[in-house]
């Protein structure tokens, strides 16, 4: 099962066996051997890739669970789930893992000198499983049920832009207004395309992406706005700082949507004790570092 799992990540019997250590003659064989043991056909091997049959997807996903309950039990056998040792994966995005969630990490690691971290740092939400990551922090609302979700935060979504750029261009009263104005937009999937909640009617309103300039990461977008090349959307702690040393300015305030959620999530209620440690360790220092966003201003509703 391990190696029918490694070939479909893989995605090749080749890659497969280079992962595991193994002759690819040896994984072949007892992949074959797999599927002749069952009585039917697996993957379909093309000159390109490993292809799954109907009942091989289901034979696979199957093999997944099994074999991370085998896991669960080596790590129960060796002691995982009474003393707090071993690896933890830990997936976040890049600007909120790298300004909120590394610090707390960092910290917890210092208190357990036996638990490994690797962080996983993405703007899309990575599977837990697919990904075999323990616990994840998630911006904006959960689609994934199975998840068990501890909220620790919101961030408000905020517009801004250099004095330089309002006192050229003048500042925007309505996010109509935004259509002719230079904009510089954010890649990301939780704050493309750019939305605004009217104050009255409470009508969500979408501002299209036709960016004057367009960025992968928050970093950039705040810099470009700094220099005054367009207003841009961003988090607020993105732009904290900017806005405190007078770099920036909030604008659109009271057309803001909600603030996004923020959430820790892992699957399963139980959990080694490696998790249970770093749950209990990060959710309330999470909670500290983001406490002082998300709230929308007074003066804007």
């Amino acid at each position: 099962m391990t190696m029918l799992v490694a070939s479909v990540e893989e995605g090749s019997l080749s890659a497969a066996a280079r992962k595991l250590r193994i002759p690819v003659a040896t994984l072949t064989r007892n992949v074959n051997d797999l599927e002749a043991l069952v009585g039917t056909k697996l993957l379909v091997r093309t000159t390109r890739k490993l292809l799954l049959t109907d009942v091989g997807g289901d034979y696979v996903a199957a093999a997944r669970r099994i074999l991370d309950q085998v896991d669960e039990q080596e790590r129960r056998a060796v002691g995982e789930f009474t003393n707090p040792r071993g690896e933890l994966v830990v997936a976040t995005p890049v600007q909120v893992g790298q300004l909120r969630v590394l610090p707390v990490i960092t910290q917890f690691l210092a208190l357990f000198p036996e638990i490994r971290i690797q962080v996983l740092q993405s703007d899309r939400n990575i599977d837990l499983i697919d990904s075999h990551a323990d616990a994840a922090v998630r911006i904006g609302r959960l689609s994934d049920s199975s998840l068990v979700a501890i909220r620790v935060g919101t961030l408000r979504v905020v517009v801004v832009a250099s004095p330089n750029l309002l006192k050229k261009q003048g500042t925007p009263r309505f996010p109509k207004d935004l259509h002719e104005y230079p904009r510089v937009v954010f890649n990301s999937p939780f704050l493309s395309p750019w939305r605004f909640r009217h104050p009255d009617a409470n009508e969500i309103y979408t501002v299209a992406d036709t960016p004057r300039l367009l960025v992968s990461s928050p970093d950039a977008a705040a810099d470009a706005a700094i220099d005054g090349v367009g207003a841009t959307l961003l988090l607020e702690h993105d732009v904290a700082e900017a806005v405190s040393a007078g770099k920036l300015r909030f604008i659109l305030q009271k057309f803001e949507v909600d603030p996004l959620p923020v959430h820790l999530v892992h699957l399963s209620r139980d959990m080694p004790v490696k998790l249970r440690r770093f749950i209990d360790f990060a959710v309330p220092r999470l909670r500290e570092a983001l406490s002082d966003f998300g709230r929308s201003t007074t003066l804007s509703r």
